[in-house]
């Protein structure tokens, strides 16, 4: 814990000389004086990586969470969300780690934060991480030009980006040196084993992403991914998972308060077959995980909570300290990621035992693995495999162990349809349906009009709440 704060006080010493813009200037200064701390640009960048205002307006959208007075976003009124945050801040740091250890006047000076391969090679992996969450998002989005100090970067098509993502996961895998690891990283503390099989389980998950628009390149990437150097997850011990010192620097569910709740969508289907997580995804009263309805508007919303003190906040107590460990990706969705690319035959392994192990890794992740209950749980009709039913018993499954990265739930139910969510009751937006996108930033189209006109009118739907990323295909 000691060694986490000194981190975080260097981060701030070297993240105050760097500035900030929507696509600034990520250029630095040949003086190693005043050239940023890369090892404090790393964990300035790993702080931020576990949770967003995005992140809780997806899991509003995939139903992980209810609002319980401020009922609009699931009621789906216009979000107007930007991306300069991220811009501005960790995918600006990780770009400028890259640029100090590429630059002969400043690798030098880099190199005393780890090899500069090494340092470079976690930031190309975490920049794909980042901009996967925004392509995902919205679409098209500028990737090739973001970051390199254009004022008016072309949006790349999301095709482009995500065949750009492959890239630089495999590469930065391949970019791993013997030299010494990059410091500042509390995510893995340096273990380069560990970063290698984090990109590539990551490229798994990405790879499934195109098994509706381009099957051929997703079983490729994914059995590329399968098979690079590193491996992928092999148990709970390699999981992506943060933990927050307190203080200024606390776990992002800590600050969410009694806002949102969890959604009664998900609370039911827990409820209904006796899955111990919800003993986990929030806090049980006597045995039952009280969800709010979804969706409701803001009355009838406050007139429940007020008639079911019992309902839940978002995650058990356990796991909504300011020192609490997040999940950032996890075995189980290893797992489950695999048993889905076996159905669809990418793979010849066994898609059942897959799942299956899947789902036992996700309840010991949560700690709420009992043998006896998860035998008669897997037992259960809504659980257990069946002709027929195979593709939506999986990809419940990989919603469920996605909770509660609402990005990650939000974006398996966008493309394979479960679980089956009905739309909110009360709906404000005109179509009635579940959003499918993040509509551009209203900025957007007065800072950079032409190239993002150009963006809109390749979407399917225009630039809506109803419109589709190029990977979510009917």
């Amino acid at each position: 814990m000691k060694k986490f704060n000194k981190i975080f006080a260097a981060t701030l010493l070297a993240v105050l000389g760097i500035g900030c813009s929507d696509f600034g200037d990520t250029n630095v200064s040949p003086n190693a004086a005043e050239t940023p701390l890369t090892s404090a640009l790393l964990t300035n960048a790993l702080t931020t990586l576990g949770g967003t205002t995005a992140f809780t307006t997806a899991g509003l959208y995939c139903q992980y969470f209810s609002e319980t007075q401020y009922t609009d976003v699931s009621r789906y009124s216009l979000q107007n969300i930007s991306w300069s945050g991220d811009m501005a801040g960790s995918m600006y740091d990780l770009q400028n780690i890259i640029n100090i250890n590429s630059n002969p006047e400043t690798a030098e000076y880099a190199a005393f934060n780890g090899s500069n391969n090494n340092q470079i090679a976690v930031a190309r992996i975490l920049k794909a991480y980042r901009f996967s969450l925004l392509t995902d998002r919205y679409g098209d989005m500028p990737y090739s030009q973001a970051l390199t100090g254009e004022s008016q970067p072309v949006f790349d098509t999301q095709q482009d980006i995500y065949n750009g993502l492959f890239t630089e996961l495999s590469e930065a895998v391949n970019q791993f040196d013997n030299g010494a690891p990059a410091k500042g990283d509390i995510l893995f503390d340096g273990d380069i084993a560990r970063w290698k099989k984090f990109a590539n389980s990551f490229r798994l998950i990405l790879a499934l992403r195109l098994s509706k628009i381009d099957a051929a390149k997703g079983e490729q990437e994914f059995n590329d991914a399968l098979s690079a150097d590193g491996g992928v997850f092999e148990s709970n011990d390699d999981n992506a998972s943060i933990t927050y010192p307190g203080g200024a620097y606390k776990n992002p569910w800590y600050g969410i308060g009694g806002d949102f709740g969890v959604s009664e969508t998900i609370a039911a289907y827990l409820n209904a077959n006796s899955d111990n997580r919800l003993n986990a995804f929030g806090n049980p009263a006597n045995g039952v995980l009280v969800g709010v309805p979804y969706g409701l508007q803001r009355n009838d919303a406050i007139e429940f909570t007020g008639s079911n003190p019992d309902w839940s906040l978002i995650l058990n107590d356990t796991y909504r300290q300011a020192t609490s460990s997040l999940n950032v990706l996890s075995y189980a969705d290893v797992l489950l990621a695999r048993s889905e690319a076996a159905f669809l035959g990418w793979t010849s392994d066994d898609y059942a035992q897959l799942y299956q192990d899947g789902i036992q890794a996700s309840w010991e992740a949560w700690g709420v693995f009992e043998q006896e209950a998860f035998d008669a749980y897997m037992q259960k009709p809504a659980i257990a495999l069946a002709p027929g039913i195979e593709a939506e018993l999986i990809g419940t499954q990989r919603w469920l162990a996605f909770f509660p990265n609402g990005m990650q739930g939000w974006s398996e139910w966008r493309r394979t349809g479960y679980p089956v969510l009905a739309p909110s009751p009360a709906p404000v937006n005109t179509s009635g349906d579940i959003p499918r996108r993040f509509p551009y930033y209203s900025a957007e189209y007065n800072l950079n009009g032409v190239n993002l006109q150009a963006a809109v009118d390749r979407i399917s739907g225009g630039d809506t709440m109803d419109g589709r990323v190029w990977w979510d295909v009917e």
